[in-house]
């Protein structure tokens, strides 16, 4: 059980997840923001560097390189450069080609320097172990879990965010869409893996938040592409978007999200002692057999819930959630995220952060329906200020433009646009809020595959049984499911800035990719 960090009001900062901030608003309504889109003129040239890290007792020594990569367009042209980082381990041993793993983060619209320094790369900024943000300065430290020690890693940031930057705000309206993202991120892969004769490489992808929609669809282009990819890291994932969004038509994402909520009670000990005196996972396991049989039946019923029935619902929704049968009753039985983060301890005069509910904060008008804010937003500042200065400073890659998030809207900035063409990119149907089917065709053209999904119990972003829901409708073979492993971390969706589940997800990671066909053992 972490202990409850409290964040002060008003505290905001980028998140990566399914809803960026847009870092321009003070250029104006309708400006275009320069930082999205400028000319290559002013990138440094790639700086390659020597390191070595110690993991295990072992040292390892690598070679990190710095740049960016010009990604073209279906016309051939330029529609933007892409940045990364790449940290190739050097005197791998001799057999089997070595692994590279491709990581970003997600939003859309948020750069990919938490998964670089919150958890994977050589080097990361030091949080508070429960993964909370400590007081400023921030520092950097090796990073012992580093992913390094099983795979090669190459961080790339969409266009748009961090240091990548599009042609024209033509060419960032296109890349601020699932079709122009995925083209892009499928030319980053093809070239980068062509540059440095990667070509026989066993490929990973590992992406957060919406990073994992765009694996799913990623992994499918690739293979219009003919790179096949060996392994998919889900990393707090959602696959279908529907799954998140309630309405008068969709009460899914209630009883997805119920496990979740009741995890969080737990947390704060407002279950019933039956349950809290049992370990966690048991007690999601109990939520997660009543929400997705008797919760699910009882939404179904609608207005048709009445007496004896309801009540018996309203009890035992109680006993999951930490909330009374006379509230959860004057709510229709229906708690979104934000009423279940401004409730739970309303009594105590605090709210708790939707990327980790463990995170607790306060809002102005305590009885009001939703918090000011997300109380677990608070580790951007600390992670983007110090990936700046260690390109600058450690990795030699000196650059005047600003490092962010994309946005989503306003002050010129596109929105994030999902509608992709049935015939277009990735072969998505409909809107192109599901990738599943993408993922099936995956599975369908390489049965071999691996895929690990990782999720935290008190992440509300994506919430677990969510995620589950997703890979049990793949719709793939018996043999293909016994391919996918799902893990579970004490923590939110930042699964690595908590210092026991960053320490299981490097064992877990390890232990996957020696599963991966070709994979030097």
């Amino acid at each position: 059980m972490g202990m409850r960090r409290r964040v002060g009001f008003g505290t905001v900062a980028a998140m990566a997840a399914l809803a960026a901030v847009a870092p321009a608003a003070a250029q104006g309504r309708g400006a275009a923001p320069t930082f999205a889109y400028e000319k290559a003129a002013t990138d440094p040239p790639p700086v390659k560097t020597e390191h070595s890290i110690t993991v295990n007792g072992k040292t390892l020594r690598y070679t990190a390189e710095v740049g960016k990569i010009p990604v073209p367009d279906a016309s051939g042209k330029t529609m933007g450069h892409m940045f990364y980082v790449a940290y190739i381990l050097d005197n791998p041993a001799p057999g089997k080609p070595r692994p590279v793993t491709f990581s970003y983060n997600g939003g859309p619209g948020a750069d990919s320097d938490w998964v670089h320094m919150g958890g994977f790369g050589p080097k990361r900024v030091l949080l508070n172990a429960n993964g909370s943000t400590p007081a400023p300065p921030y520092k950097i430290v090796d990073n012992p879990q580093t992913w390094l020690n099983a795979t090669d890693l190459v961080f790339v940031d969409a266009i748009g965010t961090g240091y990548s930057r599009a042609t024209s705000h033509k060419n960032l309206v296109y890349a601020a869409s699932a079709q122009g993202d995925l083209e892009a991120f499928a030319q980053f892969v093809r070239l980068w893996t062509y540059d440095n004769n990667r070509i026989d490489s066993p490929i990973i992808l590992a992406g957060e938040s919406y990073g994992t929609f765009r694996s799913a669809g990623l992994a499918y282009v690739l293979w219009q592409h003919h790179i096949p990819v060996s392994g998919i890291v889900l990393l707090s994932s959602v696959l279908n978007l529907a799954t998140l969004r309630a309405s008068y038509s969709n009460d899914q994402p209630y009883w997805l999200a119920l496990p979740t909520q009741t995890a969080i009670a737990w947390h704060f000990h407002k279950l019933p002692a039956k349950l809290e005196k049992e370990p966690l996972p048991a007690v999601v396991q109990q939520a997660e057999n009543w929400a997705q049989t008797q919760y699910e039946h009882d939404l179904d019923l609608g207005d048709t819930l009445q007496g004896a029935e309801r009540q018996q619902a309203l009890q035992e929704m109680s006993e999951y959630t930490g909330l009374s049968p006379r509230f959860l009753d004057s709510w229709n039985l229906r708690i979104s995220t934000a009423l279940f983060d401004a409730s739970l301890l309303r009594g105590e005069g605090e709210t708790l952060g939707r990327y980790d509910g463990t995170q607790v904060g306060t809002s102005r008008t305590p009885g009001q329906t939703r918090p000011d804010y997300d109380a677990s937003s608070i580790l951007g500042t600390a992670i983007t200020e110090e990936f700046v200065e260690y390109m600058r400073n450690s990795l030699h890659y000196k650059t005047t433009l600003e490092y962010g998030d994309r946005g989503d809207g306003g002050a010129g900035i596109p929105r994030w646009n999902y509608n992709i063409p049935a015939a277009g990119f990735g072969g998505f149907g409909g809107p192109g809020d599901d990738v599943s089917q993408d993922l099936e065709r995956v599975f369908a053209q390489d049965p071999a595959m691996r895929l690990m999904l990782c999720e935290g119990y008190f992440d509300q972003a994506t919430p677990m049984l969510e995620a589950t829901y997703s890979m049990r409708h793949l719709f793939i073979t018996p043999a293909e499911q016994t391919h996918i492993t799902i893990h579970h971390y004490m923590s939110g969706h930042m699964i690595y800035a908590h210092d026991g589940s960053r320490e299981k997800l490097y064992r877990d990671f390890d232990a996957f990719v020696k599963t991966l066909p070709g994979v030097a053992q």
